[in-house]
């Protein structure tokens, strides 16, 4: 007789026991919700272009309609974008019941992206649930001009660039030569006439790391300079750099012109330095009948800084205020006839003639 007939027969045997009960789920249900939004604020229609070789921001965003706890495994698909635009293909989710979380995606097109609409599918599954498939939708512009510099080493360098565009109301120019040793130094220009959503129509991109003088009269000399004309549809601001350093232990600065998009009418400048040496910023706006404004700033020794500024030139069409108390202020600031000082007929008729040349200008 074997052991197990031994143990049924004494009454001692105890079968083995699974460690979990199986579910009652007999297959997945419909009870999750995809949803596919663009993260940041404005109209979906504003936000949803990006440039090459820039990222877009998505929130992916699940709803547990079910009655329990539930981890759900959420999936990237798409027919037109290659998969490594995206930051993440497959990702977990722990969903309360009746509640919603959310998951951050980043698509970034690559420099070789071409211009034109891409879309790709979310959807979300877990043991005993399965979702909607969510799409979510973007559209790529391409650089009109792209203008990338970096270098590292000893020696002696020059660099000079001239960009003009009359269709973004900029002029950007660059002179800057040293003699002695940089980690690296790069100096990125981008371009994008129409730009859409919040990508600006220029945008240049500059770093220094470690700049050092060897011999006597080795330096870094520099002379940038943006202009946005307020003629052309830009912001009428103008921003220039003169700097004669011996020594930088870093730069990392950036201008972005905004003339059309969600962003139009904007200009900022930002830049943090620690360097030993010349080094001024002369910033100005000027526009014709609003606004006149100059900063200027000059350093000579040894400083680390930290520079924004930041330059608008919004429309003015919109109205200065609604309601019945602004109707009453806006009637009485309508133009009222003239009024009528004299009783003979000539003089009459100049005066009803003015006052009908002013009802015709309204």
């Amino acid at each position: 007789m074997g052991l197990s007939e031994a143990g049924i027969l004494s009454g001692q045997y105890e079968p083995d026991l699974p460690g979990y009960l199986p579910s009652p789920c007999y297959g997945p249900s419909d009870c999750l919700s995809v949803y596919v939004s663009l993260a940041g604020s404005g109209s979906s229609k504003e936000k949803g272009y990006l440039t090459q070789g820039k990222s877009l921001e998505f929130l992916i965003s699940v709803k547990n309609k079910g009655s329990q706890e539930v981890t759900a495994t959420l999936g990237i698909s798409s027919h037109k974008c290659p998969l490594e635009w995206f930051s993440w293909l497959e990702e977990s989710l722990v969903i309360p019941a009746g509640g919603t979380r959310s998951k951050s995606l980043l698509v970034s097109a690559d420099t070789n992206a071409a211009a034109g609409l891409y879309d790709f599918t979310v959807d979300a599954t877990s043991r005993c649930c399965k979702s909607n498939s969510e799409r979510g939708e973007f559209r790529v512009q391409a650089l009109d001009y792209a203008s990338e510099t970096a270098i590292s080493g000893s020696g002696q360098f020059r660099l000079n660039k001239n960009v003009r565009s009359m269709n973004s109301g900029v002029k950007s120019t660059k002179d800057i030569r040293f003699s002695g040793s940089v980690d690296a130094l790069v100096k990125n220009e981008y371009l994008v006439d129409g730009s859409k959503g919040k990508n600006p129509n220029f945008e240049a991109q500059d770093a220094v790391d470690n700049y050092n003088a060897i011999y006597p009269g080795d330096s870094l000399i520099g002379t940038e300079s943006f202009k946005s004309s307020a003629v052309f549809g830009g912001v009428g601001a103008k921003l220039q750099e003169s700097y004669d350093l011996m020594q930088m232990e870093f730069e990392s600065q950036s201008f972005n012109l905004h003339q059309t998009g969600s962003l139009k009418k904007s200009a900022e400048f930002k830049t943090a330095d620690n360097f030993t040496g010349f080094y001024m910023i002369d910033a100005k706006q000027a526009i014709p009948g609003q606004r006149n404004m100059a900063e200027r700033e000059e350093y000579l020794g040894s400083f680390e800084i930290s520079r924004r500024i930041v330059f608008r030139n919004e429309d003015k069409s919109e109205p200065r205020c609604t309601g019945v108390v602004c109707d009453e202020i806006q009637k009485k600031d309508e133009p009222r006839p003239l009024p009528m000082p004299c009783f003979s007929g000539s003089c009459k008729k100049f005066t009803e003639s003015l006052n009908a040349f002013s009802e015709s200008a309204r």
